[in-house]
């Protein structure tokens, strides 16, 4: 379950950064910079759960255990 949470996470900052491109071409300024902003911490959520630490392991695998 938590790998199905992950792929959406990573769906929903690919589709932010891309609003934000379609936004910013239409003129506005403050959305878009929100947008990647929130991309960026998704990103960021992604990579500590899916990084492994100092043992070798991921937290997504010790958390389906």
């Amino acid at each position: 379950m938590l790998d199905f949470a992950l792929s959406l996470m990573m769906l929903t900052a690919l589709a932010l950064c891309a609003g934000a491109v379609f936004l910013w071409r239409r003129g506005e300024r403050q959305r878009p910079a929100l947008m990647v902003f929130m991309a960026l911490i998704l990103g960021a959520n992604i990579a500590i759960w899916s990084l492994p630490d100092a043992g070798g392991e991921a937290p997504v695998v010790a958390a389906g255990k």
